[in-house]
């Protein structure tokens, strides 16, 4: 799962989604073969970071896109490669904390990103033009496209935002373009820039191995209405510095097939959410350990399981998105609820409808 750069988030109260749009409308506009300008300025929470100037008028013919996020509902380190990757077994399930997308097709020959966050990088190292540069390598296509991109998910949160990003202008691209690509192809090439971006185009709930390249739809193990609470700290984990730190004797001895059909019937548990990446996480980061610990011991009702997401550094409650006081007396801890989504084939992700518009 390597690491994609993402951007800064909200919390319970903030911004709707029409304000975040709003707010992406002013940000920069910059080409994205030019040098990518990354500022200090960033938040913890889901409050847009405005850009330093307006950007050109949104085009009239811009298709709207809901770009999700994921958690992992348990995942276990398999081993590690000759390559220096590992191979994992992981249930992913998209979840409805997303950025807000717009698509249209441009004239020019190089494609153009409008970011509402400063610090993420719009130059040919953002996952958004590798997704497109990727698709025209593909399908032979020499469309180029504008893109405006508005931020909500937090960076190096373990949630896969930069990643969902490059599964939503990959399928945008192609819806644009007349489909010239089939879902089965947009997943298979997507594993080429990213471990975590194949998984978007499954149905939303997906045993992966391999990197995580390999997926297999699964019916969601839970109500999608089942309550859910994000938090994290205002810190992010590098994703290849988790794996580096990885001790693979101190790793889970559960078998991850035996971890599926449990979750399918048992539904989430402390002893079935395990996450082979925690101790490495909390060994860098030892006060995600302790949100962690604080999280499960506040005694909220309805809570089943709380738990790591991918590499880190948020931690999900499941049963409950009921936030406690310690969270709330926070201002530095990102915390947002969420939800379970899924998609039907032909059809990309919308949200929950638990966000305003």
């Amino acid at each position: 799962m390597p690491t994609a750069t993402l951007s800064a988030s909200a919390s319970l109260g903030a911004p709707t989604r029409a304000a975040c749009a709003r707010a992406g409308r002013t940000a920069r506009r910059v080409a994205l073969r030019s040098p990518g300008s990354i500022a200090s300025s960033s938040s913890s929470r889901r409050v847009v970071v405005m850009a330093a100037a307006a950007s050109d008028a949104v085009p009239a013919d811009a298709v709207e896109y809901f770009s999700p996020s994921k958690v992992n509902l348990f995942l276990r380190v398999v081993r590690r490669r000759e390559d220096g990757y590992h191979d994992l077994a992981s249930l992913f399930h998209v979840i409805d904390l997303g950025d807000d997308m717009k698509f249209a097709k441009s004239t020019g020959s190089r494609d153009v990103l409008v970011c509402s966050d400063e610090t993420i990088p719009l130059d040919s190292s953002n996952l958004v033009i590798k997704a497109l540069d990727l698709w025209r390598q593909r399908t032979g296509s020499t469309q180029h496209f504008w893109v405006e991109l508005v931020k909500n998910v937090p960076h190096g949160a373990g949630l896969g935002g930069g990643s969902g990003n490059a599964a939503t202008a990959m399928w945008a691209a192609n819806e644009l373009c007349g489909q010239p690509a089939s879902e089965a192809e947009l997943l298979e090439w997507s594993g080429d820039i990213g471990s975590d971006i194949s998984v978007f185009f499954s149905e939303g709930a997906a045993y992966c191995t391999g990197r995580g390249e390999i997926v297999e739809d699964v019916e969601p193990p839970i109500p999608l209405d089942t309550p859910m609470l994000l938090v994290k700290p205002d810190i992010g984990l590098s994703t290849p510095a988790i794996f580096k730190a990885l001790d693979l004797d101190g790793r889970s001895t559960e078998d991850p097939l035996d971890l599926l059909e449990r979750i399918k019937s048992e539904g989430c548990k402390d002893d079935i959410c395990v996450n082979d990446l925690e101790v490495p996480a909390f060994g860098k980061l030892p006060e995600l350990l302790k949100l962690k610990e604080r999280l499960r011991g506040a005694g909220t009702k309805g809570v089943s399981s709380v738990f790591m997401s991918g590499s880190g550094s948020t931690i999900v409650q499941v049963g409950s998105d009921d936030v406690p006081e310690f969270v709330r007396e926070d201002a530095a801890l990102f915390r947002s609820p969420a939800r379970l989504i899924t998609r039907k084939r032909g059809e990309w992700y919308k949200p929950s409808g638990l966000w305003k518009k």
